[in-house]
């Protein structure tokens, strides 16, 4: 067990919310590690054994791998972060997808012992959700993605190339929407199991990604 007790850093909120920008601006900061569920799911697709090649069909089927393996890879994962001896703190991204996976986690959790746990929701509407899912643009130059947010909305020319923008064609409304009813039916539940438990942390997820972080950043320090 490491001497000093991790912070640990859950972030939730609706897809397009900012989860992954925010996580990295922390890791810059503070020099905590970061486990995406999204990473250990593609690591574990590319392994040729029975479970990889089924859970690479599911997850090309547009399905989400079941929660047994989910809990089973950060089981693995967390085994190996605890046992490095200068762990600051941990970034989770993706995770827990459901209430059942919330409890899970928190199973995990009491047996590592690590009890310095914030949940922040990165609280953004629905509406403001699919604008930004359905209305983002890549670059077409050198591939940047832009996101709907801030002053990024007005941005005419890609600011690292001066490439032109154009629309993402993977962003298809039905398919963003059924991703945001999930939210509401699956996730929503994990955080009010967290709210109730004192550890969930509001953030209006609506302001610019600087006003964002700097608020995330007072719930660390």
């Amino acid at each position: 067990m490491p001497n000093q007790q991790p912070q640990i850093i859950i972030l939730m909120g609706r897809s397009g919310c900012g989860k992954g920008t925010q996580a990295k601006l922390l890791q810059k900061e503070f020099g905590f590690d970061y486990v995406s569920s999204g990473d250990l799911i593609r690591a574990r697709m590319k392994e040729r054994d029975f479970f990889g090649q089924r859970l690479k069909k599911i997850v090309n089927q547009g399905d989400l791998a079941p929660t047994f393996l989910i809990s089973q890879l950060w089981t693995e994962k967390i085994k190996e972060i605890e046992e490095k001896e200068d762990l600051k703190g941990l970034i989770i991204d993706g995770s827990p997808r459901t209430l059942i996976e919330a409890k899970l986690m928190d199973e995990i959790f009491d047996w590592v012992e690590w009890t310095k746990i914030k949940v922040i929701l990165l609280d953004i509407s629905d509406q403001e959700a699919f604008d930004r899912l359905t209305k983002r643009r890549v670059c077409k130059k050198c591939g940047r993605l832009i996101p709907w947010v801030g002053d990024f909305r007005s941005m005419k020319v890609c600011d690292k190339c001066g490439g032109e923008l154009i629309t993402r064609t993977d962003d298809k409304p039905e398919a963003i929407r059924a991703r945001l009813d999930f939210y509401t039916n699956e996730v929503e539940p994990a955080i009010d199991y967290y709210q109730k438990q004192g550890k969930l942390i509001k953030v209006n997820g609506q302001q610019s990604i600087e006003d964002v972080y700097q608020e995330v950043k007072k719930t660390v320090l």
